[in-house]
């Protein structure tokens, strides 16, 4: 190989450690995507899953390894895991059977990662993971190591329609956003975060909002630019925040909770992130 080739060669692992490095801090939002945020219309919506930054981002192929529960809570609760082929981009094709509603979840298992130390205390910063934040600050050894994680999903979304409790009651993720009335519906939205079915105090509530079309469709997040954090606050000591949704949109909620790994010859830190997506229509005009 000569010097030249050799020097690109280089360059080429260089670049590609960074991006495999950087690619969980940039990609931090994951959010579940249907074709349509409203029940009781023809065709059928699809769902996809998404990864990205800034409410826009790729799609992500269906893993059936790392799936640990996909299902939809309409007329009646359905596991669609079994429905699903493996590497296919569209996660799911669905009719509502009614107006009702239907809230969509899913949960993946851990997979493990490692950071350099700098960018994972930076990323802990970010996500407000205060308490393993200054666990290893406060101790040398890991202040310098590198951060040893593994990460699992935990991600609804709800196609609104006309049965409240088919979102406003917990589907039973380890980690969810649950709304205490149909989101979308009112200019504030109340909600609560529960781990293992609590509370949780304290936790960080990220929220983003991409414009839909002009027909109220939502547009595409591989197309659309990146949006800023619209909101942003901790939950109480009850685990519940309000956030007012005003505006007319997508809206993307989220929220990581972050442990010390329960299998520590695997990683250091284990995380679950949470998120809930809907959308707030514009009012018809009189």
């Amino acid at each position: 190989m000569n010097p030249t080739s050799l020097v690109r060669a280089c360059l080429a692992v260089l670049l590609g450690a960074a991006l495999c490095w950087a690619s969980p801090v940039a990609a931090h939002e994951y959010w579940l995507a249907p074709s349509r945020y409203l029940a009781g219309q023809a065709p059928s919506l699809e769902l996809s899953a998404l990864a990205g930054t800034g409410f826009r981002g790729e799609r992500k192929p269906f893993a059936a390894a790392h799936c640990v529960r996909l299902a939809v809570r309409a007329a009646r609760t359905l596991d669609l895991t079994a429905v699903v082929r493996d590497g296919e981009y569209t996660w799911a094709r669905f009719a509502p059977s009614d107006s009702g509603g239907a809230l969509f979840a899913f949960q993946s298992d851990f997979t493990p990662i490692t950071l350099p130390a700098s960018l994972f205390d930076a990323y802990l910063a970010t996500e407000g993971l205060r308490g393993p934040l200054e666990i290893r600050a406060r101790d040398p050894q890991q202040a310098s190591s590198p951060g040893r994680e593994r990460f699992r999903r935990c991600a609804k979304a709800w196609v609104a329609g006309g049965d409240a409790s088919r979102v406003t009651v917990p589907i039973g993720l380890p980690l969810e956003i649950v709304p205490a009335t149909a989101p979308g519906t009112g200019t504030q939205l109340k909600l609560r975060v529960l781990w293992q079915g609590q509370p949780l105090a304290g936790a960080l509530v990220r929220v983003w909002r991409a414009q839909a079309n002009a027909d109220g469709s939502p547009s595409d997040p591989e197309a659309r630019d990146s949006v800023g954090v619209a909101w942003q606050a901790r939950t109480d000591a009850t685990g519940e925040a309000t956030v007012t949704t005003i505006q007319p949109g997508e809206w993307l909620f989220s929220v990581v909770h972050m442990e010390p790994s329960s299998d520590r010859t695997i990683a250091d830190w284990e995380s679950t992130w949470a998120s809930l997506t809907f959308q707030r229509r514009r009012a018809a005009r009189r």
